[in-house]
């Protein structure tokens, strides 16, 4: 006999549990150790609840949790992926995807559609809430970068105009939030803490 819906439902809250090991290159404020994707997910929670008024039109706020909650459970298969390195993303979408088909599928079908279908549209980012959630995905490891002294740019060799290509899609989920990151960043270079690269 097959699982029921509970036990299928509990077999995937016991699989996620393996997000709280995957790590990411972004520091913990206190610098005491990188931060790992269940802490990062659960910030960007909080953070769509808080900053729900930055986004440039009404949306949908339970669906961007429910997005940013559920948009790096394929890292549990696939890692993190660094983003300013372009040999890693080399292929991560199909690693990713992957990933999707197994992990959704330990859910009941009708969840398995509904949180593939989130994941889907956080990637696709067309939707206003996809747009918003890809905005805070963005800044969240910003403001560590920042309140860090951009400790993980500096170890990395980051630059500037890196971080400035990363982090400009953030006007599109959310202009005000795109106006702070960006003094941030700016604040960051004058710091010394991210480099130019024509200087």
């Amino acid at each position: 006999m097959g699982k029921g819906r509970l036990e299928r439902q509990i077999d995937f809250v016991i699989e996620i549990d393996k997000l709280a090991s995957v790590y990411r290159r972004t520091l913990l404020i206190d610098r005491s150790r990188n931060e790992n994707d269940a802490e990062h997910s659960w910030r960007l929670g909080v953070m769509a609840m808080l900053l729900s008024e930055y986004a440039p039109g009404a949306i949908d706020v339970l669906r961007v949790m429910k997005m940013v909650l559920i948009h790096d459970l394929v890292e549990i298969d696939a890692g993190d992926t660094f983003c300013y390195d372009d040999a890693a993303a080399v292929g991560k979408a199909g690693r990713e995807c992957a990933a999707a088909d197994r992990i959704f599928a330990i859910l009941p079908a009708d969840q398995s559609r509904e949180l593939r279908s989130l994941w889907e549209e956080f990637e696709a980012a067309r939707t206003p809430e996809a747009r918003f959630a890809a905005a805070l995905d963005r800044l969240q490891p910003l403001l560590h970068n920042y309140y860090t002294e951009g400790a993980a740019w500096r170890a990395h060799g980051v630059t500037y105009e890196e971080v400035i290509k990363r982090n400009a899609h953030i006007a599109d989920g959310a202009p005000r939030l795109w106006e702070f990151a960006k003094s941030l960043i700016d604040d960051a270079s004058l710091k010394g803490w991210l480099p130019r690269r024509n200087r």
